[in-house]
């Protein structure tokens, strides 16, 4: 059962009694970058009552500067003390967190707030009958910051040698990440677990799985700490999905399931491989839509160098009950563990706009009644291309303005984001591709410049 929601004085209460000084009013813009207005002590009571405002024309994608002002209404259900980072937070004084909707100066929802997005498709599951639970494995680089005053820019010299699973002396991030999970679990999180990843350098920390908004809660929270408690050890925290060439890249790997007054409705003993019919037809509405929601959950330029043969990261549009070499993996467990793993999205994606698509598109699969192609049980890397179209299986798109192009074609997933934010996403990376193909890269001069 949901617990009740804190009213405005209780929260006013534990702000007092926890002696908080300052009170951060978080949000996100469309891009996935979390932004946040900190309010002191005498303006608590206001922030609440959500009539703190902040000028929209200077966050990416909001609104024009004849139209700035918003407003930001904090959702009581997300509040939390931040723990002290450093010497310095304790001495500043206590900090607490809430997340905002955004909404126009009327009290109206404003439509390009992503948090907004992702409530019209949960609201959208609510009207059939089903809520989203997600459970996310972000994964991040840890490297060494130059010596302050060196001259030096940060590169990507990674803090360890180490690779899957490794333990400590070679894992040297093992220390961080117990810290990074202390301070999570003080905030509330559920940790499953945290492990060494396969690349240098490479980490991964696995939540519990959460309905689908307190889970984009958590993955733009833990985006945060992460950064912030390798500050604190003198390294920088990176979520670039292909940071380094040669090595496997970072995704975010997503496992969805639907519930029904408290059932997986997902699962059915009696279904082929304990998959209800359910199932069956949002796997088939993901790989529907997989190239439109491509841009989404991989919306950078340096997203598509991640997404290639050889490194595990999916390149095929298929699913298996097993194959790693699937966008779609069902892992073994059923009853209430049957899920779908959605291995495509990588941690830059704006986690509360990568949800709302891949809802969108798994509804659109039970409303149009689809079905998938069958299960792909052999390595798909190994598969000749005659193969492949045998078994009905596509690739997704190869760079950023190929996944913007499959967006735009694809009115399931531009719906499910609504006008303000298509147009909005769609013009930032367009005019991210095209400076990236203007650019003249290390690559290049390498290559060709004592040739030609």
């Amino acid at each position: 059962m949901t617990p009740p929601l804190p009213t405005l004085q209780a929260l006013l209460d534990r702000l007092l009694q926890a002696e908080v000084e300052f009170l951060r009013l978080q949000f996100t813009d469309i891009l996935g970058a979390t932004k946040n207005v900190e309010v002191p002590r005498s303006q608590f009571e206001k922030a609440l009552r959500g009539d703190v405002t902040f000028d929209g024309s200077a966050v990416e994608g909001f609104t024009r500067v004849e139209e700035s002002d918003m407003l930001l209404s904090p959702d009581l259900s997300t509040f939390l003390i931040y723990p002290p980072f450093s010497r310095e937070d304790e001495e500043g004084g206590r900090v607490a967190r809430l997340i905002c909707d955004v909404t126009l100066p009327d009290g109206t929802p404003f439509g390009g707030d992503p948090r907004r997005v992702l409530r019209r498709q949960i609201e959208r599951a609510a009207a059939l009958g089903f809520e989203m639970s997600v459970g996310t494995e972000p994964e991040f680089f840890l490297f060494e910051r130059p010596a302050p005053g060196s001259g030096v820019r940060q590169g990507t010299v990674t803090h360890d040698r180490a690779g899957y699973f490794d333990l400590a002396p070679i894992d040297r991030g093992e220390r961080i990440r117990r810290e990074i999970t202390h301070r999570l679990v003080g905030m509330g999180f559920e940790i499953e677990a945290a492990h060494h990843e396969v690349a240098p350098g490479q980490h991964e920390i696995d939540f519990r799985y959460a309905p689908a908004l307190e889970a984009a809660d958590r993955i733009a929270t833990f985006k945060f700490v992460v950064k912030r408690v390798a500050l604190e050890y003198g390294l920088l925290a990176s979520f670039l999905p292909k940071p380094i060439q040669g090595v496997s890249g970072s995704g975010m790997h997503c496992h969805l399931s639907l519930w029904r007054g408290g059932e997986n409705a997902f699962a059915d003993p009696e279904g082929d491989g304990g998959l209800s019919q359910t199932a069956r037809q949002f796997i088939a509405g993901l790989l529907e839509h997989a190239g439109g929601m491509a841009a989404i959950t991989n919306p950078l330029v340096n997203s598509y160098k991640r997404l290639v043969p050889g490194f595990e990261a999916p390149v095929n549009v298929a699913w298996s009950t097993g194959n790693r070499s699937a966008l779609i993996r069902i892992p073994a467990k059923r009853g209430p563990s049957t899920r779908a793993e959605v291995r495509m999205p990588d941690p830059s994606c704006n986690p509360y706009l990568a949800l709302a698509v891949m809802l969108a598109a798994g509804l659109d699969g039970i409303e149009q009644g689809l079905e998938p192609p069958p299960a792909i049980a052999r390595n798909i890397f190994r598969m000749t291309v005659r193969e492949k179209r045998h078994h009905r299986i596509r690739e997704l798109p190869g760079d950023l303005r190929e996944a913007v192009d499959e967006l735009e074609k694809d009115p399931v997933i531009a719906g499910a984001l609504g006008e303000h934010v298509m147009d909005h996403f769609v013009a930032a990376k367009r005019a991210e591709w095209a400076e990236y193909s203007a650019a003249v890269h290390a690559w290049e001069l390498e290559r060709y410049l004592d040739l030609i």
